[in-house]
């Protein structure tokens, strides 16, 4: 549907999304503001890094083989090790079969490039098992060796190579076992070379996500790889600063994207595991972060036990999620009340949760994945996701990536076609809209939230409050969407539906009529607009669309403010 589909980021009348007036010195101090030394540092040293002579600074000599061989804690799918196996190739959501030109492969999209060179697909072979799937995936192991051993701009970029190091180490036992005579030695100088380069390269990386993935990696490659042993304490005390400096007291990371979260947590719980098993204690702060993350975790899942749609953000599968939380040792139930600060609200009751983005959007270094979703809504029912947000976009074409991080592919309010933070096509955010108060009360079960945001899409004064009350018997929705602003606005709230649910508007055109899969029924109305459906498109599970449907009502305001009711009821048994 990329190739053709309606994109969600549309109006109620199909006008495209507005960009916020381009103030040419605003864009260029955000453009600079991201120019910082630690990026000019390191774009310089890649002229050095692509010379012929730096691959020989690097050494690489073997050694006596690795002090320490991990156990792999992550199950892979079978299903996926099948398909490589056939050379079907699909990663971020882009599939390419047998391509002429493998791991130079620049009509696939970076992502697909970045997770081929990161080798996450070796558990994928070994969930085949068997010696096919072994003897391939040495044989790929040894295919890149000979082709991409040596410096180049996407294969040795340091968030790639963290994942290649970790992937190659979880893996080193089971394709190069001690008990067959294989030859190891350049799959063990290619590990010393790359991390070594690795260890040159993090002091150059900004603080966020790549900065501590290379830190994780480089703590793994110093319990295992004798000759980066010394390094060891250092990398974990800079990992511990960078975890303390990235998970805040409610434990949500500070990119604010539920599938960031996973990533990372899931990382920190690897490296915890082999710290334990080779016997070396585990700082407090990486200890303590995981203990956050995980409580944060099962905080942004919906009934069905995955992850909520925000900022970047798939489904994701709950047995994996399951798994991580198994091996973070959490326990008990996700906290419903989170932290006064926390950017995400939760409202459960009776098997109906409503997960709520109550915070601005990401800091600067931190928005790659930021989507301008604020105040933005899902729910679901048992195990039904009834109202969601669209989801995350991998693909090539950069309207489609404008579209997906747009306040219209998100269940919220969208005002004068607007979006509600000002997206830039280069991966960040622009102007962003404040966060001014955030209230939640609950009595008799019965419970209320209560957020506004400030300075819709960079326009002072204009404002968005959300006020939401579920019932505690869970089968009532109400919320309230109240605008208020100096000059004439025109508003529409939509409403994204599950791809499973199906919805038809009601004769007298005020209300819809959801079925959910299981047979679960519920009406949607609204006063202060104009009720109706539209197409909409649904990514959940990462290049996978599928059409689906929105509730839209339309409306306007005059000079003073406006105020929009609506409610989800459930409806017969």
């Amino acid at each position: 549907m990329p190739d053709g589909g309606t994109t969600p980021a549309r109006s109620a009348d199909a006008r495209p999304v507005r960009r916020l007036p381009r103030n040419p010195i605003r864009l260029a101090l955000y453009r600079l503001d991201r120019l910082t030394l630690r990026r000019i540092a390191y774009s310089a040293a890649t002229i050095w890094f692509s010379g012929l002579f730096y691959r020989r600074t690097l050494g690489g000599r073997y050694g006596q083989g690795l002090a320490h061989a991990p156990q792999e804690i992550w199950l892979g799918d079978a299903r996926r090790g099948s398909a490589f196996l056939k050379k079907e190739y699909v990663f971020a959501g882009h599939a390419e079969s047998a391509p002429r030109n493998l791991w130079q492969n620049k009509s696939a999209p970076p992502a697909w490039q970045a997770a081929l060179h990161g080798f996450d697909w070796l558990r994928d072979l070994r969930a085949v098992g068997g010696k096919s799937a072994r003897d391939h995936g040495r044989a790929m192991i040894v295919d890149w060796l000979e082709r991409e051993d040596r410096w180049h701009a996407l294969s040795w970029r340091p968030d790639v190579i963290a994942e290649r190091l970790t992937n190659w180490l979880m893996a080193a036992e089971y394709f190069y076992p001690v008990d067959e005579p294989l030859d190891a030695k350049p799959f063990l100088g290619s590990l010393i070379r790359q991390s070594r380069h690795l260890g040159r390269v993090v002091g150059l990386l900004d603080p966020g996500t790549d900065r501590l993935r290379a830190l994780s990696a480089l703590v793994l490659t110093g319990v295992c790889i004798p000759a980066q042993a010394r390094s060891l304490p250092r990398w974990l005390d800079m990992l511990s600063a960078e975890s303390v400096a990235q998970i805040g007291i409610d434990g949500v990371h500070v990119t604010r994207s539920p599938t960031m979260q996973l990533l990372i947590l899931r990382r920190l719980v690897e490296l915890n595991g082999v710290l334990r098993d080779a016997g070396i204690d585990t700082p407090q702060p990486i200890e303590g972060a995981i203990a956050r993350m995980a409580a944060a975790l099962r905080q942004l899942r919906h009934g069905d036990g995955r992850l909520c749609l925000f900022n970047d953000s798939d489904e994701e599968e709950n047995w994996l999620i399951d798994l991580v939380l198994s091996r973070a040792d959490s326990r008990g139930h996700p906290a419903d009340a989170p932290p006064e600060d926390a950017g995400f609200q939760r409202l459960s009751a009776n098997g109906t949760i409503v997960l709520m983005d109550a915070g601005p959007p990401p800091p600067p270094g931190f928005d790659r994945h930021a989507h301008a979703g604020t105040l933005s809504f899902e729910m679901s029912a048992g195990r039904q996701r009834m109202v969601v947000n669209c989801g995350a976009y991998s693909g090539l074409r950069e309207d489609w990536r404008f579209a997906q991080r747009a306040t219209a592919a998100h269940s919220t309010v969208t005002i004068d076609d607007y979006n509600s933070a000002d997206v830039l096509n280069a991966e960040m955010i622009g102007y962003r809209p404040r966060i001014t108060a955030v209230d939640r009360h609950e009595a008799d079960g019965n419970l209320w939230l209560d957020a506004t945001l400030e300075d819709y899409g960079g326009f002072s004064g204009l404002s968005h409050q959300r006020r939401l009350y579920l019932t505690a018997n869970g089968a009532n929705l109400r919320g309230e969407d109240s605008l208020a602003g100096k000059r004439p606005h025109r508003f529409v709230a939509r409403f994204h539906l599950h791809p499973s649910v199906t919805a038809s508007l009601a004769q007298n055109e005020e209300s819809v009529l959801l079925r959910l899969r299981d047979g679960d029924g519920w009406r949607f109305r609204a006063e202060g607009g104009v009720v109706g459906l539209q197409e909409s498109v649904y990514l959940g599970f990462r290049g996978r669309p599928r059409r689906t449907l929105q509730i839209v009502v339309t409306g306007a305001k005059g000079s003073g403010a406006a105020t929009l009711k609506w409610a989800f009821v459930r409806v017969g048994g």
